[in-house]
């Protein structure tokens, strides 16, 4: 069980290259619905924003925010962010903007931009298991530890040579806790554990059920591995679902970067 995780993510990894999905059609305008008919659900790190060394370092383009702001009063509100983040992070990035959003991967959600009282948050992770999971930093210089609460995030994109060690040394911590409720989400340089009952599928499954969501016809734009349980789910919806940098399994179409989903999106506001 030593590598277990390690191939588990090598394998992942590999079900996200173009030679392995069928291909997919650049995005048409004419291809999506118009706006007061769908919910506009967007991925951050690698979709909207280009991805960068650390989390810390991303940033907002000129004219994205206004793009959003104008999309969400277009679309009478149905617009939400769906990221691996937290709410608390996310509104940072975008400050002083705030959107509806299912956060830290189904973790927490914003139902209401006024109110606070509609964020859902789930149950933190143990203390120790934190703890043990943490030490995985020491590994090496370049591994980021991000604390998320509820989840825990090993970044090594300044240390893309331990990734093999890291996730060697999470899948012994779970061996040491075979009942622990914890799922292992392999992304893009960057090993989460989180809490197992929760994923960004059943965050939007549940965000679909509320106002001004409701009735609405999603589409959903993500490119990473946790991405793919959204994609799964949007045939059950009559949704669309959009991959960025590859062509993923069972999607509508892709696109080639951040740049051309934020310009895409501008596009949507031109009735032309």
């Amino acid at each position: 069980m030593k590598s277990e995780l390690a191939e588990m993510a090598l394998d992942q990894k590999r079900t996200m290259l173009d030679d392995d999905a069928p291909d997919a059609v650049p995005v048409p305008h004419a291809l999506v619905p118009h706006l007061d008919e769908i919910a506009i659900l967007l991925d951050i790190d690698g979709t909207l924003l280009d991805l960068m060394p650390t989390p810390r370092e991303v940033w907002v383009p000129p004219g994205l925010s206004e793009t959003l702001g104008r999309l969400t009063e277009r679309t009478s509100g149905a617009l939400a962010l769906v990221s691996g983040r937290s709410l608390n992070d996310i509104d940072l990035i975008f400050a002083p903007d705030v959107f509806r959003a299912v956060a830290g991967h189904g973790a927490e959600m914003r139902l209401s931009v006024d109110n606070e009282a509609d964020d859902v948050h789930a149950p933190p992770l143990d203390k120790e298991l934190k703890r043990r999971l943490a030490a995985i930093a020491k590994l090496s210089p370049g591994i980021l530890l991000e604390d998320k609460g509820y989840s825990l995030a090993l970044h090594y994109r300044l240390a893309p040579h331990a990734e093999k060690a890291i996730y060697e040394s999470v899948s012994l911590i779970r061996a040491d806790l075979p009942n622990a409720p914890i799922e292992v989400l392999p992304g893009k340089f960057v090993c989460e554990i989180k809490h197992s009952g929760f994923t960004k599928a059943s965050g939007v499954r549940e965000l679909m059920k509320h106002e001004p969501f409701r009735g609405r016809r999603p589409m959903f734009i993500g490119d990473d591995v946790t991405d793919e349980t959204v994609f799964a789910i949007m045939p059950d919806m009559d949704g669309l679902a959009f991959s960025v940098g590859r062509r993923a399994m069972g999607v509508n179409g892709h696109f080639d970067a951040p740049a051309d989903v934020r310009a895409f999106l501008a596009r949507l506001l031109d009735p032309r």
